[in-house]
């Protein structure tokens, strides 16, 4: 299940890393972003591995589109959640160009009178 949110980065955590019981490093990071409905929600979502490298360079206040999945795991009779992002965009640019001026009849130079010296056959 992928799913996509768009808001503004409220908070970026510190970078947490360690090693697996197989002997595998791992990193992660998370980042909260707050939605921008009526009722705004505040998401926590977290980056793994070589994903950690999304949050690069983003500011708080910041706006940004997430795509990201949620997953679900129990232990000892409970449940914990996961909101892992894959993507992290930045909505284009709302700052068009100027459109060109306006086009009026006088902006046509004028043609050249007919004379004996234009010498082309057409």
């Amino acid at each position: 299940m992928s799913l996509q949110v768009k808001g503004k980065v409220q908070q970026i955590l510190k970078a947490e890393s360690g090693v697996s019981r197989a002997g595998k490093e791992w990193k992660k990071q998370e980042f909260v972003i707050e939605t921008d409905e009526q009722f705004p929600k505040k998401i926590c979502f977290t980056l793994f591995n070589d994903k950690t490298s999304l949050i690069e360079g983003l500011s708080t206040g910041e706006e940004i589109e997430v795509s990201f999945n949620v997953e679900s795991r129990e232990y000892n009779g409970r449940w914990f959640h996961n909101i892992n992002a894959w993507k992290i965009e930045k909505p284009a640019s709302e700052n068009l160009p100027e459109p060109p001026p306006e086009f009026s009849v006088g902006d046509i130079p004028p043609e050249p009178a007919d004379d004996e010296t234009n010498d082309l056959p057409f």
